[in-house]
Order: structure tokens, then sequence, then C-alpha cells
């Protein structure tokens, strides 16, 4: 199985650091899921506005469409995601993401943001009709110490859950088939 890891922004370098985690989490449990990391920042965006895709955003739908499970890195800007994440999921077919695994790991600068990833992303996702786990998780700039290495045990612990959780999912996943029966 693909698993497309996001780093749904631009600017800073703590949710990369947090998909690194994950994704060693991940290879720990399952060393068969073929994961990439798709850095935000590597990437010319542009909006979603009718005009023709540049090549960047056509390849970043293509590995949204061909990803069987997806973990989401976000930051928490102004008690939303970035504009650049929603913009990037705006471009994105309606069933490229059904029945497809996917979790949740964010950054904030207050502890109160983490209601964004319940009442915003999760929603976004529930749209697309993924598989999205019971178990996100919010990181405030206190876990992390120098060169953004997560110094939080309780951090450690709730991303190799997330991490163990999310292979469940995969395997779950598996059994479904991604083609719809009904026509919405």
């Amino acid at each position: 199985m693909k698993i497309l890891l996001v780093d749904g922004t631009v600017f800073g370098t703590k949710t990369g650091a947090l998909l690194r985690q994950v994704e060693q989490y991940i290879k720990e449990i399952d060393s068969d899921l073929e994961l990439e990391i798709l850095y935000f920042s590597k990437l010319k965006h542009q909006i979603l506005d009718g005009s023709p895709l540049n090549d960047d955003m056509k390849m970043m739908i293509q590995k949204f469409e061909e990803a069987d499970g997806y973990i989401f890195a976000t930051p928490i800007y102004q008690a939303s995601i970035p504009g650049v994440l929603k913009n990037a999921l705006d471009m994105l077919p309606p069933k490229a993401l059904r029945y497809k695994p996917a979790a949740i790991v964010a950054n904030g600068g207050t502890f109160q943001h983490h209601l964004v990833v319940e009442n915003q992303f999760r929603p976004i996702l529930d749209y697309f009709r993924c598989l999205v786990t019971p178990n996100y998780v919010y990181t405030h700039t206190s876990h992390f110490g120098e060169n953004d290495q997560i110094i939080d045990q309780d951090i450690h612990e709730r991303l190799r859950e997330l991490a163990r959780v999310f292979v469940q999912y995969c395997k779950m996943s598996q059994t479904l088939t991604k083609e719809p029966i009904d026509k919405h």
C-alpha cells in the first residue's frame, strides 16, 4: 500500500518533524507499507481559479489519487488550517480519497487550537469519506526542543498509538472496494 504523508504547510518545520516521527513508527509496525512525504513547501502552488494547473499541482493531485492512505500534518494558524492545505483539497476529485485510511497530526501555538482538528479538518476528510482514525495528535510549541525534536514522552506515545491504529485501518481498508455503489 502507498501511504502519502502530507506536510500541509509552506512555512515552518514542526509538521515535517511530526510526519518523520510518525513515518518511523509506522515502519516499525509494518515495513511493507510504501511511505512518501509530500512537502507542500517544495511545490509551486496556485490558487484554484479555473486556470490550467501547473505541473506541481498536477503531480500533487496524482499522488493523492494513487495513494492508498494518508497521514495529514497541519499547523493551526489563526484558528484554522492553512489556506494552502484547503486549496489543495479543493483540487481533488470528490471520490479520490474515498474509503482510504487517514490520520491527522497538528501543531499550534495555543492548547485550545486542537479544536480546529475536530471542528474544521475532520469534517473535510469526512466529506471525502476517508476512514479517519479516531485518534489525532495535537502538539504545542512546548512539545518541541532544539531543531524541532519532539521532547515530550506523552506525544511520542500518542504518535506510536496513532501509527498502530492507522496501520490497522490500512489492513481493514484492503478489503473495501474503492468503487462506490452510490452515485454521490
